[in-house]
């Protein structure tokens, strides 16, 4: 019977150990774990931090292109004007050269 108990006991006393190395292979690899949840949060929030800025950049060379665009506009609409008048002009020119046909066939006509 002591026999047995001993037997008992070792068998105890083997599960134990064996069970006090699992643990510390667990300890460990959560341990491990914890190291690799850090790194990855601050991974996580560097990439973050780099898509705002990526955003900010983007908003940024929106609104330059905004400007330059509103720029164009302004500068278009002043041809557009210089156009006009100059084709109004170029047009009272024309009608110039008309009359001055007609005068000087008149007066061809006179003689």
């Amino acid at each position: 019977m002591v026999q047995h108990v001993e037997q008992n006991l070792q068998l105890m006393t083997k599960r134990a150990v064996k069970a006090e190395n699992n643990a510390t292979k667990l300890k460990q690899e959560n341990a491990l774990l914890q190291v690799q949840l850090k790194t990855y949060k601050t991974e996580n929030e560097a990439l973050r931090s780099g898509q705002s800025a990526s955003l900010a950049v983007v908003k940024q060379n929106a609104d330059i292109a905004l400007q330059n665009l509103l720029t164009v506009i302004t500068n278009s609409r002043s041809s557009i004007k210089q156009l006009v008048s100059g084709a109004e002009s170029l047009q009272l020119v024309a009608d110039l050269l008309k009359s001055i046909d007609r005068i000087s066939e008149m007066s061809e006509d006179g003689q």
